[in-house]
């Protein structure tokens, strides 16, 4: 029998554990370049702020994607800030459009197989002018076949490039200005000012077909999200190799405010 009483047995210490490091949070306005996924800008940021001791599983978002074949303004926003993805996606939008009225295409954009279109009469400047008024306001707009829309889960663009594609019904969105800055057949460049959901590339679709001419979006530029604007974006291959939160802005420096975790 042992003599040792149960208050004589030295008890194991617990190990103590390190709370997790909080990682950087703030946002990024990058100038997204051309042939660019936005994950993949999201992607490229998230590994420099791992160089700089975030921890691996940073999350960072952004407030809106740009299609590979556009450029400008993109709003990523890091840690707790993707929380504020919905009050940057519902800022007002201005582009820089370029649209081709000699052709049409399956994606409305230079992505798909162009078919030229025979104009024996181009549209004048005038008409070109009056057209674009038209679309001022809150407008039906049919989004592109060739769109991240879901229907029944999947992907448009997949159905679409599968020969199933349906036809996308038309949904109100609101364009507050569309300026013709520019016309010399067959490309006409607009400056657009519109709401949350309106796709460029559909306006120039539409926009050639009350023309009675093609309509393709041939280029577009981002130059405002709300108030993140195109003057303080900085192109990813300016930033720094390594980024940490020092580097970062505030989000409240642009009106945004972080919700409670679970109502981002």
């Amino acid at each position: 029998m042992s003599d040792m009483s149960e208050h004589d047995q030295t008890r194991p210490e617990r190990a103590s554990v390190t709370p997790p490091t909080p990682g950087p949070t703030g946002v990024l306005l990058i100038d997204k370049t051309l042939g660019h996924t936005s994950a993949s800008v999201c992607n490229n940021i998230k590994r420099r702020l791992r160089r700089g001791g975030a921890p691996k599983r940073v999350k960072v978002g952004h407030g809106g994607t740009l299609d590979p074949l556009a450029s400008g303004v993109l709003v990523v926003l890091i840690g707790k800030a993707t929380r504020c993805s919905a009050q940057v996606m519902g800022g007002a939008k201005t582009y820089e459009a370029s649209v081709d009225l000699s052709c049409v295409s399956p994606t409305d954009d230079l992505e798909g197989e162009t078919t030229v279109i025979d104009v024996p009469s181009p549209p004048s400047e005038a008409d070109v002018r009056a057209a674009c008024a038209r679309f001022v306001g809150e407008i039906q707009q049919r989004p592109p076949a060739h769109s991240a829309m879901r229907i029944d889960g999947t992907r448009a663009y997949k159905l679409a490039r599968s020969g199933q594609g349906p036809q996308l019904a038309a949904r109100p969105v609101r364009i507050d200005r569309c300026e013709l800055t520019e016309y010399a057949w067959p490309i006409a460049r607009l400056e657009i000012d519109c709401g949350k959901g309106t796709y460029i590339r559909s306006l120039a679709r539409d926009l050639g077909e009350s023309l009675g001419t093609g309509g393709v979006l041939a280029g577009l530029r981002r130059t405002r999200v709300g108030m993140f604007t195109i003057d303080r974006a900085k192109r990813v291959d300016d930033l720094a190799e390594v980024l940490t939160e020092a580097d970062l802005e505030r989000p409240e420096a642009f009106g945004l405010v972080i919700p409670p975790k679970g109502q981002g």
